[in-house]
């Protein structure tokens, strides 16, 4: 079998954006993920560079096709490209592909006495089964856990651990001991496990922890900081001033906000219909997944889009929601594509967002359309 011929890189055909290139071999199959800040130049770098690592050469060698996935930022890019070969586990993969950890959120969890942990999210397809990686929880939960993150820049995560533990002494013992351990002496517990703290106060710390985390945006999150900053120097207490101060400062370097890795239990599919074609993202559990481009059958665009809806799902499996930028008559797509036998189950979701993380979504997917459409 002859050997085939070079892959024939134009720079001009890629952009300088930040996202994910997937290079494939003459079958199609995926050799290797990798991001960028800027695409063009990364990409330039394999094949105007002289390799000398054998492994690199013998990418480089196979690559027939490279495929482009845009995002809006650099965060966006480390989460996308870890969620992508956690599923795909390409060859030329090493380093991510190892486990199924990926980067990391915060959670809160929903015990009767909640506790801060670190949360390691499955990142394969949902099959049920528990996160092997999650912490036992001796305790019935009482409510749903909150994670914040994930955290795509770990120095920022220990920052925020850091400053949580240090403010608000929440415990983080996967078993409630019996008697305080080292942590409550060394400052760094309330603790609860031995009546140092009551129940009500230890609650009303949570409250804040939850307001802190929960009520907003990052810029939002740094208001409250510097509230609590001001109100330790008004009580003069200068130390925690200062300490408070010093988080602030390294928060403040936290990474873009991002879109493409989210903590939720919907499973979505993004359209953004196009004149010629749809570009399909999958977003299954939060995660992004998947970029996928088909063509439109000839005629009147809204009835196009609504006969690609209802071929489309009568053959797939359907997710919770379907996240369009065009659609002549929702009610009527949804009646088409409820099956016999279905009963009470709820109606599939169809959204046309006007602003919102749905919206942004829905964005992303009409910039990757427009790169594709147009060649680059």
């Amino acid at each position: 079998m002859e050997p085939s011929a070079p892959f024939a890189f134009k720079a001009g055909d890629y952009p300088e954006k930040p996202g994910c290139y997937l290079m494939r071999d003459a079958s199609g199959r995926l050799l290797y993920v990798g991001k960028s800040k800027k695409l063009r130049s990364r990409l330039r770098s394999y094949f105007t560079t002289r390799h000398t690592r054998k492994r690199l050469q013998e990418l480089v060698a196979q690559i027939a096709s490279i495929e482009i996935i845009l995002v809006n930022n650099e965060t966006e890019s480390l989460l996308l490209e870890n969620n992508l070969i956690k599923i795909h586990k390409p060859p030329y993969n090493r380093a991510l592909k190892r486990d199924n950890s990926g980067y990391v959120y915060l959670e809160l969890t929903g015990e009767r006495i909640p506790r801060l942990a670190v949360h390691f999210r499955d990142r394969r397809e949902a099959s049920g089964k528990r996160d092997k990686h999650a912490a036992a929880e001796p305790e019935a939960p009482q409510a749903e856990p909150k994670r914040f993150g994930p955290f795509a820049n770990a120095r920022f995560r220990n920052e925020l651990l850091e400053f949580l533990t240090d403010h608000y002494k929440l415990r983080s013992c996967a078993t409630l001991p019996k008697r305080a351990c080292l942590l409550y002496h060394i400052g760094r517990c309330s603790g609860i496990c031995e009546g140092h703290i009551s129940e009500e106060d230890y609650a009303k710390d949570v409250k804040q922890v939850t307001e802190l985390l929960f009520g907003g945006s990052k810029d939002a999150l740094l208001s409250r900081m510097y509230g609590q900053m001001a109100e330790y120097a008004e009580q003069l207490k200068f130390e925690k001033a200062q300490n408070m101060l010093t988080h602030i400062r390294n928060l403040e370097k936290t990474p873009e906000r991002q879109i493409v890795d989210r903590e939720t239990n919907v499973n979505q599919e993004v359209l953004y219909f196009g004149s010629e074609g749809v570009m399909i993202a999958k977003v299954q559990q939060g995660m992004l997944r998947d970029f996928q481009l088909h063509e439109l059958e000839s005629g009147y665009a809204e009835t196009a889009c609504d006969r690609f809806l209802v071929q489309r799902y009568r053959a797939e499996t359907k997710p919770d929601e379907l996240i369009v930028n065009r659609v002549a008559d929702p009610a009527a797509v949804r009646r088409a594509l409820r099956r016999a036998g279905e009963g009470q189950a709820p109606p599939l979701r169809i959204t046309q967002p006007k602003r919102g993380l749905k919206h942004a979504l829905l964005q992303l997917c009409k910039e990757n359309y427009e790169y594709r459409k147009g060649g680059g």
